[in-house]
């Protein structure tokens, strides 16, 4: 049984760990009923529906018109670039986390199908750096954008002009990073060994039902209704009728450690004696301080927490949206990133934080200065 656990841990490094921070926090603000009001249960309820759709795809090929396209590039350069800038692009609009989620998974199936599994790492690494630096452009395309866009007051075409240099820098240096990547590969073609299978007629209504659904999901993270909750029931009720089995497919692995951060995060900041820490920390230094608390909580919470100490919002927008290169708990779109790598590589988790991290960090040491010069620039 102690083996057993060994080997859990080992596959799945990132729930204990959740399990335990959250076990920790609850010890260090004991739990009340504005715990639950507190978890983010809109991102919880919108990575479910995502992650149950995306099964289904994947059950059901409905990635071949995405893979067939993809395969029509000639070198590793031209199709990593592709598949960066489709998340990069991807991300402004229906979040970092959701891009992540159909792309990384098509990047896996495609390097191995072109015999390039070493080139996986280092390209979603890449994936989960536009991922987040995409995102930023938009007021939407990250949910601590979306919080500061709102309580902010700032029109949409200014937020835009303040994000656009970040967004168009990290775009070039996202380009560099590929090019010295395959330097030495000086236009080698590739050759996959594709086998898409033909659909199913028997499964069409399946095939329907997912697209449908996934059109609905995309339509409740782009318009921020407040109905996500029919949404939720809408895609259960759907599966039941058509693939009961795609549930017990879905990585809740993945839900539940997003769970404990939530449960963590939210602990800590009702916690009155940090909540005055903070308050002495923070104001003049809301760049480095939004980027460190990220490390601990991540950038949404961190957010959230910091925002009523700060007296400069551009420092800490543009601190939330740089935390994320610095660890997987920076951000939480990059725990997703890590959580579908496992699930195809089991056991190579210390693999994906040491690439990660190089390469990551890598990008940040080169960002994070004109970030903070960027900050002084203020957005009213």
């Amino acid at each position: 049984m102690i083996k057993k656990i060994i080997e859990k841990i080992k596959k799945d490094p990132m729930l204990p760990v959740s399990l335990l921070a959250a076990l920790i926090s609850l010890v260090i603000t004991p739990p009340d009923k504005s715990l639950l009001s507190a978890i983010d249960w809109h991102t919880l309820g919108i990575l479910f529906m995502m992650l149950t759709i995306l099964e289904g795809f994947k059950q059901e090929d409905l990635f071949k018109p995405l893979l067939k396209l993809s395969s029509r590039f000639s070198t590793m350069a031209s199709l990593s670039l592709f598949l960066i800038f489709g998340v990069f692009f991807t991300s402004m609009f229906v979040t970092n986390d959701v891009s992540l989620i159909i792309f990384v998974p098509l990047t896996i199936l495609l390097f191995r199908s072109a015999g390039r599994e070493e080139c996986i790492l280092p390209v979603i690494t890449m994936e989960n750096i536009a991922a987040i630096r995409g995102s930023l452009l938009m007021p939407f395309g990250s949910p601590q954008n979306l919080f500061l866009f709102h309580n902010s007051g700032v029109g949409a075409g200014r937020f835009i002009l303040h994000m656009s240099p970040l967004c168009i820098s990290s775009a070039v240096l996202l380009v560099i990073f590929v090019l010295v990547y395959y330097r030495r590969e000086k236009g080698a073609k590739i050759d996959f060994s594709l086998e898409l299978k033909e659909w199913k007629k028997e499964y069409r209504i399946r095939r329907i039902t997912y697209l449908i659904l996934f059109v609905i999901v995309i339509g409740v993270i782009v318009s921020r209704t407040g109905y996500w909750p029919a949404a939720v029931v809408i895609v259960i009720v759907s599966v039941l009728a058509v693939n009961r089995k795609l549930l017990r497919s879905v990585d809740y692995v993945l839900l539940v450690t997003f769970f404990c951060f939530f449960v963590f995060s939210s602990s800590v900041c009702a916690n009155p004696a940090i909540g005055s820490f903070l308050r002495r920390v923070v104001t003049g230094h809301e760049y480095i301080s939004v980027i460190a608390l990220s490390q601990v909580i991540s950038n949404v919470p961190a957010s959230i927490v910091l925002y009523p100490f700060s007296e400069n919002f551009a420092g800490l927008i543009y601190g939330a949206d740089t935390a994320g290169l610095c660890s997987l708990i920076g951000s939480l779109a990059s725990v997703i990133n890590y959580r579908i790598y496992v699930r195809e590589y089991p056991g190579d988790g210390k693999k994906f934080v040491r690439t990660f991290t190089l390469i990551s960090w890598m990008f940040f040491l080169i960002v994070v200065i004109p970030g903070y010069l960027l900050s002084f620039w203020s957005f009213f």
